[in-house]
């Protein structure tokens, strides 16, 4: 990478919504550098793409993605709950969203495991994603998550994949150089945006791992990221973070 990378927060999220094709589609528009998008596991386990822990954007308060198999999600409407949605859709998989996107831009896939999944699905949901996503020989493709744990199971099922442990935003500089420390295999870290600073940057850095940051909105966030040289900025306006960017 020799310039900071824009990717959108599952998708264009503030045009159409979020995780679904409208909104990827609306940010390669502009065009972004690439796309971030979630991965849980369907009742039956499909992977989909969704990032809250409940339903509740869908008028089904309490209830899980987990809760329903995949057909039962792909006959819900996702698109219902941003005010200005176009049609209907239904849940994305993530065999879908590779086929379509692939090609068009970088992906960052985040795998959800949540503290109350078993720990076997847990593994399901790291397995399925490597095995949608296959070899891949660069970083134009890469996989995160704030689970230690499932990024070491990646690790033992794909060597040589990039994975990018996220972290919280109470992580400290210190905290990041005792994880790439403990477990080397990380291609980078995803830190948040409080967090990103120089002492931040220069650990990353000297351990010559990738940074990325989420989520930089305001100008100051986006010129922070750009100023410290992190690698992919993550973003909920994404052009704006591209005019900034280049100009």
């Amino acid at each position: 990478m020799t310039r900071t990378l824009v990717f959108a927060h599952r998708g264009a999220n503030r045009e159409a919504a979020e995780n679904t094709r409208s909104a990827f589609d609306r940010a390669l528009v502009y065009p972004v550098d690439g796309i971030e998008t979630d991965i849980q596991l369907s009742r039956d386990g499909v992977a989909v793409l969704w990032h809250d822990r409940f339903l509740n954007k869908l008028g089904r308060p309490g209830k899980r993605i987990d809760d329903f198999d995949y057909a039962e999600l792909q006959a819900m409407d996702f698109a219902a709950h941003f005010a200005h949605a176009e049609k209907p859709e239904g849940v994305m998989s993530l065999r879908e969203f590779l086929v379509a996107y692939r090609t068009r831009c970088r992906l960052l896939l985040e795998v959800k495991n949540r503290k109350w999944e078993q720990p076997a699905r847990h593994e399901a949901k790291v397995r399925q994603t490597l095995e949608l996503v296959g070899a891949v020989m660069d970083d134009s493709i890469l996989v995160s998550s704030f689970d230690l744990n499932s990024l070491i199971c990646a690790h033992h099922c794909a060597p040589q994949f990039p994975l990018v442990l996220n972290l919280e935003p109470e992580h400290s500089a210190d905290f990041a150089r005792g994880v790439l420390t403990d477990q080397p295999f990380l291609h980078g870290l995803c830190v948040h945006i409080d967090t990103l600073d120089e002492a931040m940057a220069g650990v990353l850095r000297e351990c010559g791992k990738r940074i990325a940051v989420y989520t930089c909105n305001s100008d100051e966030e986006i010129n922070r990221a750009l100023t410290l040289g992190v690698d992919i900025l993550i973003s909920d306006v994404p052009q704006k973070a591209l005019q900034i960017r280049d100009r």
